[in-house]
């Protein structure tokens, strides 16, 4: 199996790695285009491209692992259950557990894993749908229902970037838990949770810089403008996010990335800027990481 930037890096035991790359392409419950269950091995192969150096540091430096699948079939991790059982595998033993989809299911099992473990945290999530429904086409365990189980099932705080596409229902249900959202990735409650988890559903970006998706969505992020409110995350943007209260608008604090994930990438033939964007987005969440240590 291919690995994470292979090229830059030695193959490294795990257990002397940091972050601990668990691939997982599911596609049971897309919607619109297909495509996703490519994406975690185009990921891995556009990674080939990438400098070892972030314009920061050299993440690598820490050790990144690519976990290996021993059952069949070998290429990823292929149910919930095993997504869980190997992010709760890296976590006890100190590792950034970091998660290639697949659909957007593919987040429950990581937050499974660290729910049980007793952490305590908030979820992140770049999107440009609020996957807060609680039923989609007959199934609660859809990539349209899967904020719905983090917030309902496991009841994690969940602020929303970038959403623009959502029905009716998680309108209400989003008023009702008053969940926190911004278009503008302003806003998070400074009573939000230090540890965060980061789940980016590239479709979350503008079509335009991201159309290797199956439900891509107009008026989204730029590349540009998702980086920097990564940095801003992690408190090392050079604007940093608001939040306001009733004394005013304050810095916002930063947050330590636990673990995180990129999914919903499908990839398009003969067009490998979005590969390696997804990527390099796996890349940037990883050096924000480390320096958030």
């Amino acid at each position: 199996m291919k690995k994470f930037l292979e090229s830059e890096i030695p193959d490294l035991p795990a257990e002397e790695c940091f972050f601990h790359v668990i691939c997982a392409p599911i596609e049971e419950t897309v919607s619109y285009g297909g495509g996703t269950g490519r994406g975690p091995q185009a990921i891995l192969d556009a990674s080939d491209q990438l400098e070892a150096f972030d314009g920061t540091n050299c993440p690598c430096d820490l050790g990144i692992h690519t976990v290996e699948n021993k059952k069949p079939p070998c290429n990823g991790f292929q149910t919930l259950e095993d997504i869980e059982a190997e992010v709760s595998n890296a976590w006890k033993n100190g590792k950034f557990p970091f998660v290639l989809g697949g659909e957007h299911t593919v987040t429950l099992g990581a937050l499974r894993a660290l729910k049980a473990a007793g952490e305590e945290f908030g979820v992140i999530q770049f999107d440009a749908h609020a996957d807060l429904r609680d039923e989609y086409e007959g199934s609660k365990l859809s990539h349209a229902c899967v904020m719905r189980r983090a917030v309902e099932d496991l009841g994690l705080p969940l602020f929303q970037i970038g959403v623009r596409a959502l029905s009716l229902e998680e309108h209400e249900y989003r008023k009702a838990k008053g969940i926190v959202f911004s278009r503008d990735w302003k806003g998070i409650p400074d009573d939000f949770p230090e540890k965060v988890y980061i789940t980016f559903d590239v479709d979350g970006l503008d079509p335009s810089a991201m159309p290797s998706t199956g439900t891509p969505v107009p008026d989204g992020l730029s590349w540009r403008e998702a980086f920097q409110c990564l940095e801003n995350l992690a408190g090392g943007g050079s604007a940093p996010l608001q939040c306001v209260e009733s004394n005013g608008v304050q810095a916002q604090p930063a947050r330590k990335i636990i673990a995180a994930d990129v999914v919903e990438l499908a990839p398009i033939d003969g067009l490998h800027a979005p590969d390696f964007g997804a990527a390099q987005l796996v890349y940037k969440i990883m050096g924000l990481a480390a320096r958030s240590r």
